[in-house]
């Protein structure tokens, strides 16, 4: 299993930017997918988190301002974040699992994609 985040880069304050996650070599009908971040010395954190069957959970700190998004288990994996702050700045990672219901343990990683919102 294979997954590539792109769509990183820089931004100003206020503004909006979309990542996306395309996921490969793997046969499951169900998925559990996830965008986490991790910022210079701080503990990665899950952001927005996206079951095949429909439901999605966010951060309180995005709430509102960001979207995870995916038509069908196997289709890319979408973030829309907007009103983007400074403190949003960190490297951004796709994450899967396939055990279903989604347990929000993630096996299987991106390599990750650089936000970086100045103010």
């Amino acid at each position: 299993v294979q997954l590539v985040e792109s769509g990183g880069g820089s931004v100003q304050a206020g503004g909006s930017l979309s990542l996306s996650c395309v996921v490969s070599g793997y046969r499951y009908i169900k998925s559990c997918m996830a965008w986490f971040r991790q910022s210079p010395g701080k503990e990665r954190e899950g952001v927005a988190f996206i079951d095949s069957d429909g439901p999605t959970s966010y951060a309180d700190s995005v709430k509102g301002r960001f979207t995870i998004s995916q038509d069908n288990a196997k289709a890319p994996v979408f973030l829309h974040m907007k009103n983007l702050k400074a403190e949003d700045t960190g490297t951004y990672y796709c994450a899967a699992d396939f055990f279903h219901p989604c347990r929000y343990e993630y096996t299987y990683w991106g390599r990750g994609t650089q936000v970086t919102v100045s103010s």
